[in-house]
Protein backbone atom coordinates (compact mmCIF):
# COMPACT_ATOMS: atom_id res chain seq x y z
CA UNK A 1 0.00 0.00 0.00
CA UNK A 2 1.56 3.47 -1.24
CA UNK A 3 0.21 7.03 -0.07
CA UNK A 4 0.30 9.39 -2.91
CA UNK A 5 0.32 13.03 -3.62
CA UNK A 6 -3.52 13.08 -4.63
CA UNK A 7 -2.97 16.96 -5.01
CA UNK A 8 -7.10 16.98 -5.65
CA UNK A 9 -7.80 15.75 -2.52
CA UNK A 10 -6.09 18.05 -0.39
CA UNK A 11 -8.71 20.73 -1.30
CA UNK A 12 -11.18 18.30 0.63
CA UNK A 13 -9.06 18.57 3.61
CA UNK A 14 -7.89 20.77 6.16
CA UNK A 15 -4.39 20.51 5.05
CA UNK A 16 -5.57 23.06 2.45
CA UNK A 17 -5.45 26.13 5.31
CA UNK A 18 -1.80 25.57 6.13
CA UNK A 19 -0.25 25.23 2.73
CA UNK A 20 -1.29 28.45 2.04
CA UNK A 21 1.92 29.46 4.17
CA UNK A 22 5.77 29.38 3.88
CA UNK A 23 6.68 30.59 7.62
CA UNK A 24 6.99 27.55 10.07
CA UNK A 25 5.36 29.71 12.50
CA UNK A 26 2.61 30.44 10.34
CA UNK A 27 2.24 26.66 9.19
CA UNK A 28 1.89 25.17 12.90
CA UNK A 29 -0.46 28.03 14.26
CA UNK A 30 -2.75 27.94 11.15
CA UNK A 31 -2.04 23.78 11.43
CA UNK A 32 -3.48 23.34 14.66
CA UNK A 33 -6.63 25.78 14.37
CA UNK A 34 -7.72 23.83 11.18
CA UNK A 35 -6.96 20.30 12.68
CA UNK A 36 -8.64 21.39 15.78
CA UNK A 37 -11.52 22.21 13.94
CA UNK A 38 -11.69 19.45 11.64
CA UNK A 39 -14.89 17.75 13.08
CA UNK A 40 -18.47 17.07 10.49
CA UNK A 41 -18.50 18.19 7.20
CA UNK A 42 -15.75 19.90 5.33
CA UNK A 43 -18.22 22.12 3.76
CA UNK A 44 -19.24 23.59 7.01
CA UNK A 45 -16.04 23.74 9.24
CA UNK A 46 -13.97 24.99 6.38
CA UNK A 47 -15.62 28.04 5.72
CA UNK A 48 -15.34 28.75 10.13
CA UNK A 49 -11.98 28.53 9.99
CA UNK A 50 -11.46 30.32 6.66
CA UNK A 51 -13.35 33.40 8.44
CA UNK A 52 -11.20 33.37 11.24
CA UNK A 53 -7.94 33.24 8.89
CA UNK A 54 -9.16 36.28 6.92
CA UNK A 55 -9.33 38.20 10.35
CA UNK A 56 -5.73 37.22 11.39
CA UNK A 57 -4.29 38.49 8.32
CA UNK A 58 -1.54 37.23 5.88
CA UNK A 59 0.68 36.56 9.44
CA UNK A 60 -1.42 34.66 11.75
CA UNK A 61 1.20 33.61 13.79
CA UNK A 62 2.56 37.40 14.27
CA UNK A 63 -1.33 38.18 14.53
CA UNK A 64 -1.51 35.74 17.09
CA UNK A 65 1.48 36.78 19.52
CA UNK A 66 -0.69 40.52 19.28
CA UNK A 67 -3.71 39.26 20.17
CA UNK A 68 -5.90 40.09 23.19
CA UNK A 69 -9.38 39.41 24.86
CA UNK A 70 -10.54 42.54 23.25
CA UNK A 71 -8.99 41.66 19.81
CA UNK A 72 -10.58 37.92 19.84
CA UNK A 73 -13.90 39.13 20.96
CA UNK A 74 -13.84 41.60 17.60
CA UNK A 75 -12.50 38.50 15.93
CA UNK A 76 -15.09 35.72 16.72
CA UNK A 77 -17.65 37.76 16.72
CA UNK A 78 -21.02 35.35 15.80
CA UNK A 79 -18.72 32.41 15.66
CA UNK A 80 -20.78 29.10 16.22
CA UNK A 81 -20.15 25.61 14.86
CA UNK A 82 -21.52 22.88 16.28
CA UNK A 83 -20.12 22.21 19.62
CA UNK A 84 -17.89 25.45 19.70
CA UNK A 85 -18.53 28.92 20.79
CA UNK A 86 -16.77 32.16 20.39
CA UNK A 87 -15.04 31.46 23.72
CA UNK A 88 -14.05 28.14 23.20
CA UNK A 89 -11.71 29.32 19.91
CA UNK A 90 -10.71 32.53 22.09
CA UNK A 91 -8.68 29.83 24.35
CA UNK A 92 -7.05 28.18 22.04
CA UNK A 93 -6.27 31.08 19.56
CA UNK A 94 -4.97 33.42 22.78
CA UNK A 95 -3.22 29.90 24.17
CA UNK A 96 -1.51 29.67 20.78
CA UNK A 97 -0.61 33.33 21.46
CA UNK A 98 0.92 33.46 25.01
CA UNK A 99 2.77 30.17 23.79
CA UNK A 100 4.19 31.47 21.58
CA UNK A 101 5.78 34.40 23.18
CA UNK A 102 6.71 32.47 25.96
CA UNK A 103 8.26 29.15 24.03
CA UNK A 104 9.18 31.14 20.72
CA UNK A 105 7.32 28.20 18.48
CA UNK A 106 4.22 25.53 19.05
CA UNK A 107 7.33 23.42 18.75
CA UNK A 108 9.53 24.57 21.84
CA UNK A 109 5.95 23.82 23.72
CA UNK A 110 5.45 20.38 22.57
CA UNK A 111 8.93 19.32 23.09
CA UNK A 112 9.18 20.73 26.65
CA UNK A 113 6.33 19.22 28.11
CA UNK A 114 7.64 15.67 26.55
CA UNK A 115 7.09 12.41 28.69
CA UNK A 116 7.59 9.00 27.57
CA UNK A 117 4.15 8.47 26.80
CA UNK A 118 2.64 10.09 23.69
CA UNK A 119 -0.65 10.14 24.69
CA UNK A 120 0.31 11.73 28.07
CA UNK A 121 2.58 14.03 26.21
CA UNK A 122 -0.30 15.30 23.71
CA UNK A 123 -2.76 15.80 26.77
CA UNK A 124 0.21 18.10 28.62
CA UNK A 125 0.40 20.17 25.24
CA UNK A 126 -3.17 20.81 24.78
CA UNK A 127 -3.29 21.52 28.69
CA UNK A 128 -0.34 23.80 28.53
CA UNK A 129 -1.97 25.45 25.42
CA UNK A 130 -5.80 25.95 27.44
CA UNK A 131 -4.03 27.06 30.61
CA UNK A 132 -1.42 30.14 28.89
CA UNK A 133 -5.21 31.76 27.63
CA UNK A 134 -6.83 34.27 30.29
CA UNK A 135 -10.16 31.87 30.49
CA UNK A 136 -11.64 33.95 33.04
CA UNK A 137 -11.40 36.96 31.25
CA UNK A 138 -12.29 35.48 27.89
CA UNK A 139 -15.39 34.18 29.76
CA UNK A 140 -16.19 37.62 31.43
CA UNK A 141 -15.70 39.35 27.79
CA UNK A 142 -16.98 36.54 25.47
CA UNK A 143 -19.37 34.25 27.13
CA UNK A 144 -19.30 30.87 28.62
CA UNK A 145 -17.52 28.09 27.09
CA UNK A 146 -19.45 25.29 25.88
CA UNK A 147 -16.57 22.76 24.11
CA UNK A 148 -13.62 23.56 24.47
CA UNK A 149 -12.63 20.06 25.83
CA UNK A 150 -13.88 19.08 22.42
CA UNK A 151 -11.67 21.67 20.52
CA UNK A 152 -8.69 20.96 23.13
CA UNK A 153 -9.13 17.37 24.12
CA UNK A 154 -6.84 15.94 26.31
CA UNK A 155 -5.47 12.37 25.07
CA UNK A 156 -6.35 10.53 28.10
CA UNK A 157 -9.88 10.72 27.31
CA UNK A 158 -9.63 9.37 23.50
CA UNK A 159 -8.35 8.38 20.17
CA UNK A 160 -6.76 11.85 20.41
CA UNK A 161 -7.54 12.19 16.37
CA UNK A 162 -7.09 15.98 15.60
CA UNK A 163 -4.50 16.31 17.60
CA UNK A 164 -2.34 12.89 16.51
CA UNK A 165 -3.72 14.95 12.67
CA UNK A 166 -1.88 17.91 13.95
CA UNK A 167 0.89 16.05 14.80
CA UNK A 168 1.23 14.12 11.41
CA UNK A 169 1.45 17.74 10.00
CA UNK A 170 4.11 19.04 11.63
CA UNK A 171 6.42 15.81 11.76
CA UNK A 172 6.46 13.37 9.00
CA UNK A 173 7.52 14.95 5.43
CA UNK A 174 7.98 17.84 4.12
CA UNK A 175 6.21 16.02 0.74
CA UNK A 176 2.76 17.38 -0.99
CA UNK A 177 0.75 16.69 1.77
CA UNK A 178 2.63 17.13 5.37
CA UNK A 179 5.18 19.91 6.49
CA UNK A 180 7.78 18.27 8.47
CA UNK A 181 8.38 21.69 9.82
CA UNK A 182 8.95 20.35 13.67
CA UNK A 183 12.74 18.98 13.45
CA UNK A 184 12.77 17.76 16.84
CA UNK A 185 10.75 14.96 16.65
CA UNK A 186 11.07 11.54 14.83
CA UNK A 187 7.97 10.22 12.36
CA UNK A 188 8.37 6.95 13.60
CA UNK A 189 7.23 8.42 17.09
CA UNK A 190 3.36 9.45 15.22
CA UNK A 191 -0.05 7.53 16.01
CA UNK A 192 -2.20 7.07 13.23
CA UNK A 193 -5.24 10.07 13.20
CA UNK A 194 -7.96 7.19 14.07
CA UNK A 195 -11.67 8.51 12.53
CA UNK A 196 -14.49 6.44 11.26
CA UNK A 197 -12.80 6.10 7.91
CA UNK A 198 -9.12 5.08 8.82
CA UNK A 199 -11.31 2.69 11.40
CA UNK A 200 -13.61 0.78 9.32
CA UNK A 201 -10.34 0.45 6.63
CA UNK A 202 -8.35 -0.24 8.94
CA UNK A 203 -10.82 -3.47 10.47
CA UNK A 204 -11.35 -4.87 6.70
CA UNK A 205 -7.14 -4.85 6.03
CA UNK A 206 -7.02 -6.93 9.24
CA UNK A 207 -5.07 -3.49 10.81
CA UNK A 208 -6.89 -4.15 13.99
CA UNK A 209 -9.06 -6.40 15.88
CA UNK A 210 -10.59 -4.09 18.23
CA UNK A 211 -14.12 -2.97 17.33
CA UNK A 212 -14.01 1.01 19.24
CA UNK A 213 -12.19 3.97 18.45
CA UNK A 214 -9.86 4.47 21.16
CA UNK A 215 -6.37 5.02 21.66
CA UNK A 216 -5.69 1.67 22.00
CA UNK A 217 -7.20 0.45 18.48
CA UNK A 218 -4.94 3.63 17.61
CA UNK A 219 -1.85 2.25 18.92
CA UNK A 220 -2.76 -1.25 17.52
CA UNK A 221 -3.58 0.54 13.96
CA UNK A 222 0.09 2.16 13.92
CA UNK A 223 1.78 -0.67 15.17
CA UNK A 224 -0.17 -2.81 11.81
CA UNK A 225 1.32 0.10 9.42
CA UNK A 226 4.90 0.43 11.54
CA UNK A 227 5.29 -3.54 10.41
CA UNK A 228 5.14 -2.00 6.75
CA UNK A 229 7.15 1.41 7.45
CA UNK A 230 9.04 1.50 10.98
CA UNK A 231 10.28 4.88 9.89
CA UNK A 232 7.03 6.40 8.87
CA UNK A 233 4.13 4.65 9.84
CA UNK A 234 1.74 7.23 9.60
CA UNK A 235 2.56 7.82 6.12
CA UNK A 236 -0.57 5.74 4.77
CA UNK A 237 -2.90 8.16 7.34
CA UNK A 238 -3.56 10.21 3.85
CA UNK A 239 -4.70 7.50 1.85
CA UNK A 240 -6.47 5.19 4.11
CA UNK A 241 -9.01 8.28 5.00
CA UNK A 242 -9.56 9.90 2.21
CA UNK A 243 -10.11 6.37 0.34
CA UNK A 244 -13.03 6.53 2.78
CA UNK A 245 -13.64 9.79 2.65
CA UNK A 246 -13.95 10.12 -1.58
CA UNK A 247 -16.57 6.87 -1.51
CA UNK A 248 -14.26 4.71 -2.80
CA UNK A 249 -14.45 2.67 0.09
CA UNK A 250 -17.70 3.04 1.76
CA UNK A 251 -19.61 2.08 4.63
CA UNK A 252 -21.49 0.02 2.53
CA UNK A 253 -19.26 -1.62 0.29
CA UNK A 254 -20.33 -1.47 -3.51
CA UNK A 255 -19.40 -4.35 -5.49
CA UNK A 256 -17.65 -2.40 -8.49
CA UNK A 257 -15.09 -0.89 -6.19
CA UNK A 258 -14.11 -3.71 -4.42
CA UNK A 259 -13.48 -5.57 -7.56
CA UNK A 260 -11.47 -2.71 -9.05
CA UNK A 261 -9.43 -2.23 -6.03
CA UNK A 262 -6.15 -2.51 -5.30
CA UNK A 263 -6.63 -4.10 -1.97
CA UNK A 264 -8.66 -6.20 -2.36
CA UNK A 265 -6.68 -9.50 -2.11
CA UNK A 266 -6.07 -7.82 1.70
CA UNK A 267 -9.27 -6.92 2.62
CA UNK A 268 -11.88 -9.01 4.24
CA UNK A 269 -14.84 -7.67 2.26
CA UNK A 270 -13.19 -7.32 -0.78
CA UNK A 271 -11.79 -10.67 -1.31
CA UNK A 272 -15.47 -11.85 -0.90
CA UNK A 273 -17.01 -9.67 -3.80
Amino acid sequence: MESRPWPARIKADPVEFPHRYTDPRDIETVALLSASLAYGRADLFKPKIASILDGLGPKPARALAALDVAGAKTLLDGFVYRFNLPSDVAVLLLGMGRTLDQHGSLEGAFIAGRDGSWQTTLARFAKGLRAAAPEAQIVKKLGPIRGLHHLLPFAEAGAAKRLNLYLRWMVRGPDPIDFGVWKQISPAELVIPLDTHVMRISQWLGLTKRSTIGWKTAEEVTASLRLLDPADPVRYDFALCHYGMSGACPARPIKTNCQQCALKSECSIGSKR
